[in-house]
Formats: C-alpha cells, sequence, structure tokens
C-alpha cells in the first residue's frame, strides 16, 4: 500500500526498556503517552527481558534504559544480544529514539545504543533524550527514582513528537 495515498494507515511504536529503580520506567510511560495522542500509531511497551525478535516486527523504536557503571544496562544489553543478529538487514532504514535514566552522565549508554542502531541501520531521529537524577551515593543509585514534572514533558513531547513523523511518514 502506497503510504501517500493512505498516510493514515495504522503503524506500530515498539518501545523496549529495562527499569531498576523506576526512573527509566516513568521516561517511557511519559514518552508512550505522548506518542498514543498520534490516533495512527499504536504504541507497544515491551520490558527488555520480555522483547523476542518477532516483537521488533514494528515501524519504529525508541529505546530506554538507565545508564549502569557507563554503560547501558545488562538487561538492555542482553535484549540486543539476544535480537541483534536474527534482527539483522530486517530493520534498514526504521526511525529510533532513545531514553536514557542516569546518575550523572548518561552519554556512553547513548553512544552503545547508536552504535547498535548504526548496525541495523535504524536512522535517529532526535538526539538521546538523557535525564540526570544526580544519584551518586550506593543509596540514592539504589533507590526508587522520581523524574520530574519538566523531564517526563520532554519525555512526552519526544514521543509526540515521533509519532506525529511515523504518522505522516516523515520518518
Amino acid at each position: 500500500m502506497d503510504e501517500t495515498l493512505h498516510p493514515n494507515t495504522t503503524k506500530t511504536l515498539l518501545v523496549v526498556y529495562h527499569s531498576m529503580t523506576g526512573g527509566t520506567r516513568q521516561m517511557v510511560e511519559a514518552a508512550a503517552r505522548g506518542a498514543a495522542s498520534e490516533p495512527t500509531i499504536r504504541v507497544r511497551n515491551l520490558l527488555a527481558t520480555d522483547t523476542q525478535v518477532a516483537d521488533l516486527n514494528a515501524d519504529g523504536y525508541i529505546f530506554g534504559t538507565p545508564e549502569n557503571l557507563a554503560a547501558i544496562s545488562g538487561l538492555m544489553k542482553d535484549f540486543f544480544d539476544r535480537t541483534y543478529y536474527p534482527a539483522l538487514d530486517h530493520l534498514s532504514g526504521r526511525p529510533y529514539a532513545t531514553l536514557i535514566c542516569a546518575g550523572s552522565d548518561g552519554h556512553n549508554a547513548a553512544r552503545q545504543v547508536a552504535r547498535i542502531a548504526t548496525g541495523w541501520r535504524l536512522k535517529a531521529m532526535a538526539d538521546p533524550l538523557i535525564v540526570c537524577t544526580h544519584a551518586q551515593t550506593p543509596e540514592a543509585i539504589l533507590a526508587p527514582k522520581v523524574i520530574s514534572s519538566d523531564d517526563l514533558a520532554r519525555c512526552e513531547e519526544l514521543g509526540a513528537f515521533f509519532a506525529a513523523g511515523m504518522s505522516i511518514g516523515v520518518f
């Protein structure tokens, strides 16, 4: 079906994430809310541990991860390890975005996701959205997180932007 003739065709946005202390989960839920505001987008939120290769049959992706020890979380790495080669050459050209919940920086985790996405030949539709919680002590790092309303609004805006672009065929 020609998208230019039928721009309202429903498309699927797959959100794959891991969250240990709730910060990334809040960010992902906000992005999904924003994306769900677009009536032609079906949003699927899946935990990284539950995501299989067949789930990657989607029109776009948001990957959400905490940064742990200057890297993506182990369970996000496991998701990519399990799905990377079986999905290779099947995802080319699809759009993606990244959400990172970090204690101090987040850029290394964003670089890791970008390298994996490059291998899959995905196209970044936005700069990685990194929320810094400033958690620096073991107690603060392991404590449940509460993401600010301003940061959640940024996540929701990213989801709405991403879904609008998918809906009209820009992405």
